[in-house]
């Protein structure tokens, strides 16, 4: 197993932790950052251990993990990520890096090459909740609202039965999507008491602000950065997939199809068991692509 350093790094209203894989200075390739969100940096350990012939950097978003925020929540928006992310590849001070953005890191990878694009040689963006190009669009933030207003009146296990229901569905929401009986937590292993806590970061203010997010396509497509949009095989149908399959659109491209699904990287992190070599053959193809002018 390769060695790991870690390091902190002061940011306005937070302290930011983050993972140093390989020597960062003195190796060819460039460095590889890989973002989740809310997922801590330990979802990528698996990943990482096939890209040991670069630097590897990942990180615990504000809020989440290891990187503890001033006043104690676990929200943060695209932005403010955005941000978080700007600062690690300056203090890496190893040039533009390379970034696999999962999720919601994707998102808030997105945000940063629209204003950073410099930092940034080559983003792959893996299954963003990039609602607002999909047709359903509206439908996808009502249910996501109602999950956070479900979440804060009754607790964990019916809002995330909410939003496992949400983000399996495969195609398009139905305009009687709404209407359906909300699923029992049990049958995903979930409580159905409330235990009064509220510092769940997935279907707390994340949801919203992560599905929310309006991004630039013009701005993203003036970056310097060469931007790949990610799909899963095994998720095809689903929000996320669906999501990066039009994002690519927009910006005039086809997404990349990657094994597994949402977590096809994952080595069995977090009960997560995706298809990690071969996902990592893919990205090291896309990563490895010569540039074209």
């Amino acid at each position: 197993m390769t060695d790991i350093e870690t390091r902190t790094l002061a940011a306005s209203g937070a302290t930011l932790t983050y993972d140093i894989r390989g020597e960062l200075h003195g190796r060819e390739l460039t460095p590889l950052l890989m973002v989740g969100s809310p997922m801590e940096a330990t979802g990528f350990g698996t990943l990482a251990e096939y890209f040991t012939d670069r630097p590897v950097a990942t990180y615990d978003p504000r809020g989440i993990g290891r990187s503890i925020r001033d006043d104690g929540t676990t929200s943060g928006t695209p932005e403010e990520h955005a941000d978080d992310i700007r600062r690690i590849i300056e203090a890496l001070a190893a040039g533009p890096v390379d970034i696999l953005g999962s999720s919601g890191g994707a998102v808030n990878a997105l945000t940063l090459v629209a204003r950073h694009g410099e930092l940034v040689r080559t983003l792959v963006a893996h299954e963003p909740p990039t609602v607002q190009f999909l047709p359903d669009r509206n439908r996808i933030l009502a249910v996501s609202t109602d999950i956070t207003a479900t979440y804060q009146r009754a607790g964990l296990g019916p809002a995330m039965a909410k939003f496992i229901t949400l983000i399996s569905h495969r195609g398009p929401l139905s305009a009687d999507y709404t209407d359906r009986p909300a699923p029992d937590p049990a049958q995903f292993g979930l409580p159905a008491a409330d235990d009064g806590s509220r510092n769940d970061p997935m279907v707390g203010p994340h949801l919203l602000s992560c599905c929310g997010h309006e991004h630039d396509p013009a701005a993203l497509a003036a970056a310097p950065t060469r931007i790949v949009l990610g799909t899963g095989r095994a998720s095809a149908g689903e929000l996320c997939a669906r999501a990066a399959i039009a994002f690519a659109a927009a910006l005039g491209d086809e997404a990349v199809v990657f094994p597994g699904g949402h977590a096809g990287f994952a080595g069995g992190e977090f009960g997560m068991a995706g298809e990690p070599e071969a996902f990592a053959a893919v990205l090291r193809e896309v990563l490895d692509r010569p540039e074209t002018s």
